[in-house]
């Protein structure tokens, strides 16, 4: 029993399966590439963002630093400014005192008071600043 083969041409089902296998192999191909593409530009886009916003972060914590810098100088000014006041208030006092002693006229000398000499010791209530997490969000 001899099996009857059909005849194979150029054109056959087989050959024509292949030839579209191949043609959507290269249109998934192509559809890939674009989708990579895709990707890397929306990631460059984002990269440029995020350089952005870290290049203006950095300008806001300079600032921040620098203004921090001069609040600490001012502070520091400040604070050398109530010891000498202070040494002076007290060399008044101890003036005032030896003239009320030679002159007999008593003269009231107030004490100095607790706030010069300890200044981190407020008279008034702290007050909280309101403060909120949007507040820090750009």
């Amino acid at each position: 029993m001899a099996s009857k083969q059909l005849p194979t041409s150029p054109g056959s089902d087989g050959d024509e399966r292949k030839r579209k296998r191949k043609l959507s192999n290269r249109e998934s191909a192509r559809r890939s590439r674009m989708k990579k593409q895709q990707r890397l530009d929306e990631l460059l886009e984002e990269e440029g963002r995020i350089k952005e916003e870290n290049k203006k972060l950095s300008q806001m914590i300079d600032a921040t630093t620098q203004l921090h810098l001069n609040v600490a100088s001012n502070n520091n000014v400040l604070r050398a400014q109530i010891a000498e006041l202070t040494d002076r208030l007290r060399s008044l006092n101890s003036v005032l005192q030896i003239a009320s002693e030679v002159s007999g006229f008593v003269i009231d000398i107030p004490d100095i008071p607790d706030t010069l000499l300890e200044p981190w010791q407020l008279p008034c209530p702290i007050q909280s600043a309101p403060a909120s997490v949007d507040m820090f969000q750009c």
